[in-house]
């Protein structure tokens, strides 16, 4: 973890208290463009910028997780020609983004319905995984056609199926166990969530792993999203008492 949080951001951020993993509802694209007349895809595309800034702020400070809600299930709902141009920004970012990631020693992964992404898509993004596979400063893990009650589901057939073939019983299911058929297995819990906006929801995000998450809403919208709000909620952060459910001692 970065030991020089201070000096480097400019901002006093304790190096040992800070959040291991940050998920990131990333909510606000198309009510920013609406506000400035543009189509709703000017808004995603001013959008990825924040995510550029985002990465590069938490790359900087020593995050080990950023997980962001990049596209959900529900999303696919939307009409035909935003999830046209979703789909090819995507793909952009992909390419664009990669050499970054390979200059800043950042690991790409993908959590969600990723067999639902166009071919091309999905090309680009298993490219991506694998040309980053071995970089340990950072893991930027992009959900993608994801939703927390569908990731559920599938780890509940998963161990159902292990029970039918012998392979455990019932007994055996525990909380540890459940979270090792998830998509982010690999991963801790998220210690912060953000969400955008100012939407008092969690959109099917991450529904079993944010359970003793704090979570932060801010009424700006994503694409005006930056630097210096991320590290003042870092701050506010870190003025969190975190109890788990057990009482102060």
């Amino acid at each position: 973890m970065n030991s020089n949080v201070s000096s480097s951001t400019g901002t006093d951020l304790d190096p040992q208290n800070l959040p291991a993993h940050i998920a990131v509802i990333m909510d606000g694209n198309g009510r920013w463009a609406k506000k400035r007349f543009l189509n709703r895809i000017k808004g995603h595309e001013k959008g990825s910028e924040t995510v550029r800034t985002v990465v590069r702020t938490c790359r900087e400070i020593g995050i080990r997780v950023l997980t962001l809600y990049a596209f959900s299930t529900e999303n696919w709902q939307r009409p035909r020609s935003e999830i046209i141009a979703l789909m090819a920004l995507l793909k952009k970012f992909l390419i664009s983004e990669r050499k970054e990631m390979l200059d800043n020693n950042i690991r790409l992964n993908a959590i969600g319905q990723i067999e639902r992404l166009p071919e091309d898509v999905r090309q680009e993004l298993h490219r991506s995984i694998r040309l980053t596979e071995k970089n340990s400063g950072m893991i930027l893990n992009l959900a993608l056609s994801y939703g927390g009650r569908a990731e559920i589901v599938k780890a509940v057939k998963e161990i159902a199926q292990d029970i039918k073939t012998g392979h455990i019983d019932a007994d055996s299911i525990t909380p540890d166990l459940i979270s090792k058929h998830l998509y982010t297995q690999e991963m801790p819990d998220p210690d912060l969530l953000i969400r955008t906006s100012g939407e008092m929801r969690i959109s099917n995000f991450l529904l079993w792993q944010i359970a003793y998450t704090e979570i932060c809403v801010t009424d700006t919208l994503w694409p005006d999203f930056g630097k210096d709000e991320l590290l003042q909620i870092l701050k506010n952060y870190q003025k969190r008492e975190r109890r788990f459910g057990k009482v102060e001692t």
